[in-house]
């Protein structure tokens, strides 16, 4: 019996990255930062205002209720 090696795939050779402008570098720097000061924001459902118009009975989307009075509403 001859023993066949598997074949092997070459990994894809990566692309030197371009160097980023002072603007790219800034913006990339500032959504970074948007992105630290959302993940600190814990949401109380407590303080939020409250919904208007909003519909009554339990969330459709927790519970699968998406029709109501012959209504369908898709979000």
């Amino acid at each position: 019996m001859t023993e066949t090696p598997e074949p092997t795939v070459p990994a894809p050779a990566e692309e030197p990255r371009r160097a980023l402008s002072p603007a790219a570098q800034r913006a990339l720097a500032e959504a970074e930062a948007r992105r630290a000061a959302g993940r600190d924001v814990a949401v109380d459902p407590d303080r939020m205002p409250p919904e208007v118009n909003g519909r009554k009975g339990p969330e459709p989307v927790r519970f699968g209720d998406w029709e109501k009075n012959g209504i369908i509403s898709d979000f």
